[in-house]
């Protein structure tokens, strides 16, 4: 069976989350989007474990009507460097808790920062059989890349252990198998979002073949294993992302990675730290020249939410608009989730609404957009061709954590964290 999935996100419990980080506004917010199994996040927090097990039918199976959850946690290593753990069961998360529980305050942020390296969280993760690979590993902030120059590096004699790679924002399957180290990897596409709503929840995704919706369904996914695996990742434009090429932090001039590395990495103009680029680290790390796809990598389609390109194509400064909400929910409606839109529709059946929508649906689908990319902190955005274009673009401003979806009000933009 076909499902989608989204592997990373937080709980309310969470620096810097939207209260609404709840599993009953997960579920139900992930259901209009398409999805079929979501991530709890931060299970090994105390009190949002408390509430996993208020939704639990049993020790593995937490679900809310027609959406399934996932135990998940992501946490920061002594060096920085983010990892992504997918828990087998409640009863493997309280196991994996009280392993981590002597090396940081697990109660004080439901992403943990522990006295731990890579190989040794790899480790503990093992023993209690729980997934883990590195979380957006290209980000110069805290991720592997960042500070490792290799999967070695980072996990030593735990390397092999090593289930998954995210992608992160900024990247995609193009980027990463440049890379010779992991060819073998499954590449995963996640959300890491911080709140519930349609344009950050599942912004990106996987869709995983699976013998069932379980922990070990997801497993086999991921490990390959009888067949079944990761068929589709869906996400980002990585020129998106606001660490895709090397700028300035405080003016974001952007800078090839030769004049940066000429200056020191500070900024000619305003003195400014230089932040290197993904697609920078990319080359620097790269065996390949153009990407070497192996025959289990699946194909990486890049979309934005359904909201972001009806109010590019109708020319509208916000997707809070009536027409954009009013198309937005038409077509939800119609198809029953913006995936099912996105994804799945015919173009054909989409001609109820305005044609300038079903142009631009469909230009997303073909990858037929103007891209300008991010740096420094800054996201990159998006404009349609010259021969759709409405006048706007795809804003990328920070906005509340807590906006709803485009049927509520004071939603701001997809690139909310």
């Amino acid at each position: 069976m076909l499902i989608n999935a989204d592997l990373h996100l937080h709980s309310k419990y969470s620096m810097a989350c939207s209260p609404k980080m709840e599993l009953p506004v997960m579920a139900r917010e992930a259901a209009k989007k398409g999805i079929n199994l979501v991530a709890t996040g931060d299970c090994i927090h105390p009190r949002w474990l408390c509430e996993i097990k208020g939704y639990a039918q049993d020790d593995e199976t937490v679900a809310i009507d027609d959406t399934s959850f996932i135990l998940t946690t992501e946490i920061e290593d002594k060096n920085r460097v983010h990892h992504l753990l997918l828990v087998p069961s409640i009863s493997k998360a309280e196991e994996l808790a009280e392993k981590m529980a002597g090396y940081g305050d697990l109660a004080v942020d439901g992403r943990p920062t522990l006295k731990l390296d890579g190989g040794q969280i790899a480790e503990i993760a093992a023993d209690v059989g729980a997934l883990i690979g590195p979380c957006h590993a290209f980000t110069p902030w805290t991720a592997m890349y960042a500070y490792h120059d290799s999967l070695e590096s980072c996990y030593g004699d735990m390397t092999d252990s090593i289930a998954f790679l995210e992608l992160g924002l900024s990247a995609d399957s193009d980027y990463a198998d440049r890379i010779e180290e992991l060819q073998d990897l499954t590449f995963l596409s996640n959300s890491d979002a911080h709140s519930p709503w349609s344009n950050k929840l599942a912004r990106e995704f996987n869709r995983l073949e699976v013998p069932e919706v379980s922990f070990e369904g997801v497993e086999k996914a991921i490990l390959r294993k009888e067949g079944y695996g990761c068929v589709l990742n869906v996400g980002f434009f990585p020129q998106e992302g606001k660490y895709n090429e090397s700028a300035c932090i405080r003016c974001y001039r952007h800078y090839p990675r030769e004049e940066a590395m000429n200056l020191d990495w500070n900024c000619r103009v305003c003195g400014g730290q230089i932040k290197k680029g993904v697609a920078d680290r990319v080359n620097e790390l790269a065996n390949h020249d153009t990407p070497t796809h192996p025959s289990h990598r699946p194909d990486y389609l890049h979309l934005i939410p359904l909201a972001e390109i009806i109010m590019m194509a109708l020319g509208h400064a916000s997707i809070n608009t009536k027409g954009v909400t009013t198309a937005w929910k038409a077509l939800v409606e119609r198809f029953g989730s913006e995936t099912a839109v996105l994804l799945e529709a015919d173009i054909s059946q989409l001609d109820f609404v305005d044609p300038r929508i079903v142009r631009s649906i469909e230009a997303f689908r073909n990858e037929d957009v103007v891209l300008h990319p991010g740096g420094g902190g800054k996201y990159g955005w998006i404009e349609l061709p010259d021969n759709l274009k409405a006048n706007t673009k795809s804003s990328s401003h920070k906005a509340d954590p807590d906006d709803p979806t485009p049927e509520a009000k004071n939603q701001k933009s997809l690139f909310d964290f």
